[in-house]
This record gives C-alpha cells, structure tokens and sequence, in this order.
C-alpha cells in the first residue's frame, strides 16, 4: 500500500507539492517562533550574572534593567557621586560598578565607567569579559569598544573616534574638541556589552568640559592635555551594578536602598526584574504562538482539501483498486498513508527552511537585537511539535479516507451524466 501511495503521490505531484508546501511553511514558521522565543529569554538571561542589585534612580524595575544592562532607554535622573561614595562604604557591599550613559557614536552606546568593570562584570555562566586585542583604559581618551562595534564600524587599534551628544543614531551635536582613541577591542560575547563604546568616568567629564546647561559654549576648546590636568571627578552617574559579600543580606541592603534619604534610588534584583520582563511580554509571545498554530491548522485544512478534491477524479482508480481485489479497509488505508506521507514530507521541508531561517537571521537578529540564535537540534518541545504534527496529519487523512470508504465499486465505474 505505501508503494501504491507513493506511486499516486507522483502521478498528482503538483497537488501533492502544495500541499507539502503549506505544512512545510507551517511547520517552520512554529518551530522558528519556539526558537526565537526561547533563546530571546535565555541571551537576556545570560547578558549579566553574578550581579546582586542593580540601582538607580527610582523609576521602574523594568525600565531600570532595561536601560543599565541591555541600553534600551533612558534614564529618569541620576545618582550623585556622593551617595555613589556612601554606598560603597556600607559593610555589605563588596564592589560597586557605576555605570554613565547618555552619549553615543554611529548610533552605538558610549558607557562610562571604571576598570571595576572588566574586574567583577560577568555573563553568561559567570564569564568575565576578555580583550581580543589592546589595553584596557588607562587615558582619558581611551576607549575599550565592543566586538559588534569594531566590526561594524571597521575601528582597529589606535584609531579615533568622536563621541556625539544623545544617544539617537544620527549625530546632531558632536564632541568633535575631544575625540577618543581606541585603545582595546573585547572578545565577543553575545550581549549588549558587544554595541557598547566602554570609556572612563573621567573620559565621560572630560568630553563635557567646554559644555555648559547641556549645550557647547562657543568659542571654548580646551585642549586635551588641559582637559587632563583638570580634576575630573564625576558629579553624577546613571546606575550601579552592586555586588555583595554575603547572599544572604540582599534582602536587607535592598530595603537600606530604597528607603534611602538623601535621594530616591531603586534596588532591584536581576532575577525578580527579568521575571516582570517576562510577563510583560508574555502576551506578545501567547499571540505569536497562536498565529503559529492557525498556520500549523491552515496547512493541514489545505493538505485535507487536496485529497477531497482529488477523490472525484480518482474514482475510477479507486474502482479499479476494488475490482481488483481492494477492500475498502485497503482504501481507508491507502489515504491515510498519503496523508501521512504528505505530513512527513512537509515536515522534513519545514525543517530544512526552520533551519536556513536561523541561519541567515541569527546574523540579523544579533545585529539588529543583539539576540544570539544558535543553530542546535531539535529539543523536547520542537519534538512534541513535530509529533504533534504528524499525529495531526494522521488525522486530517482520515476525513477523505472515510469518505473513500464509503464509495461503492459500482459508484466508481458507473458513467455520470
């Protein structure tokens, strides 16, 4: 029966590679969605470990996660230096890493901060960051750039940069008076910290010494080895990445945080604010799921359409198949072997396409999103998918098998008028 199946198969291949076509859009469309959705949330939840409490000014969780880890968004106000040093001080606190946000070069953040953060910064399975060529800062004007950022923008070693006011992706005013030097380039490593221009917190005052209420003074261009005479402590700066010396007293130095009062700060937690991520985007996620399953469904009324519309011309063959000698158990099998074989192939084509979709948009998405896809095997879920697929499938043949079932040997060769 599977050879007669297949034989028929060929016979009717244009209907049948439609049909074949449509599972197989289906079938990719559903395991890309799980895939996306599923490294989304684990490259989100590998950009920063080993980081206790995050703080900044009171805002939101959510919105101070987003902008002092993965820089999407702005900040609401800033930190001063001297809560910054009060902090630092407390007994629990084991390293604090400040964080400066607020220019940008080429539409790519600047971030000022100090070397604490190539000492304590990690990601992924607690990972610490690593050059792949140069220094680390040890000048003003030195700038440590991202992996993304250097191969993007073609920078090497020793080339300057010049730093723009704001962070949009176009640069309407420019700290041209100033300009950086790159004096590293970080090991990728599939986070924000990739697109990120890392310069000093004395780098981050110096580029604003001639600036006054946000705006240049005209006229005024310090020279840089001025600038460097100055004394560039910083006022302000926008969060902090706190690590503590015991777990065990999160809790505690979180509270001391927010009821802090010489100014209204925010301690969060890494964890619990990814959580409020999640169930933020929660909905979006469910409404993709469910467009990727009406696909899924749409694929197999088409692939049940075909065999329906392909049964009044293949009466006679059906007939014939009775006469000699089918029984009409043999014909209910017979489709739904087609049906089968149409699914199993439309998986496999699903398959090919899912994985030549992650192939060529994971470079994208890592551009675009900074989202690290990875080409892997199917895992349990995409498995259960596929089964489910193919059970589904299964079942989508048994409607035009019954129906062939229910045919008469006389009904196939008698003549309609």
């Amino acid at each position: 029966m599977i050879s007669i199946a297949w034989k028929s198969l060929r016979n009717r291949w244009p209907t049948a590679l439609l049909a074949v076509l449509a599972i197989a859009m289906s079938v990719s469309l559903i395991l890309t969605v799980e895939k996306i959705r599923r490294d989304a949330r684990s490259s989100f939840t590998q950009t920063v470990s080993g980081t206790d409490l995050i703080i900044g000014a009171r805002s939101g969780a959510v919105q101070l996660l987003l902008y002092s880890v993965f820089r999407i968004g702005n900040a609401t106000n800033n930190i001063s230096w001297e809560s910054v040093e009060e902090i630092r001080e407390r007994a629990a606190i084991d390293w604090v890493i400040p964080l400066s946000l607020g220019d940008s070069h080429a539409g790519f953040r600047v971030l000022g901060t100090n070397l604490d953060y190539f000492n304590h910064y990690r990601f992924g399975e607690k990972r610490d960051l690593q050059l792949a060529s140069g220094d680390l800062f040890d000048d003003v004007f030195d700038a440590v750039i991202g992996s993304e950022v250097a191969a993007t923008l073609g920078y090497k070693i020793g080339e300057q940069m010049v730093v723009a006011h704001g962070t949009g992706s176009v640069a309407l005013v420019e700290h041209e008076k100033q300009p950086f030097r790159v004096s590293g380039i970080l090991q990728s490593t599939g986070t924000p910290v990739d697109r990120a221009i890392h310069v000093s917190l004395e780098g981050i005052e110096a580029m604003h010494v001639d600036w006054q209420n946000g705006a240049n003074v005209k006229g005024e261009g310090t020279s840089a080895d001025a600038v460097r005479a100055m004394d560039l402590k910083p006022q302000a700066v926008t969060a902090l990445l706190v690590g503590l010396k015991s777990r065990a007293t999160v809790f505690r130095v979180q509270r001391a945080i927010n009821t802090y009062r010489a100014e209204p700060l925010l301690a969060i937690l890494p964890g619990v604010a990814l959580q409020e991520l999640w169930n933020l985007v929660s909905v979006a996620e469910k409404a993709l799921l469910i467009v990727s399953i009406c696909v899924v469904v749409a694929g197999l009324v088409n692939l049940i359409s075909v065999l329906l519309a392909g049964l009044n011309e293949r009466r006679r063959e059906m007939a014939v198949l009775r006469s000699a000698g089918a029984r009409p158990a043999h014909v209910f099998q017979l489709l739904c072997i087609e049906s089968t074989v149409l699914t199993v192939l439309g998986i496999m084509a699903g398959l090919m396409l899912h994985y030549l979709l992650i192939g060529f948009g994971s470079l994208y998405m890592q551009e675009k999103f900074g989202l690290t896809i990875a080409l892997s095997l199917p895992g349990r879920t995409e498995l259960l998918i596929l089964l489910s697929i193919a059970v589904a499938g299964l079942l989508a043949g048994t409607l035009p098998a019954a129906q062939a079932y229910r045919k008469s040997l006389a009904d196939g060769l008698s003549q309609r008028l």
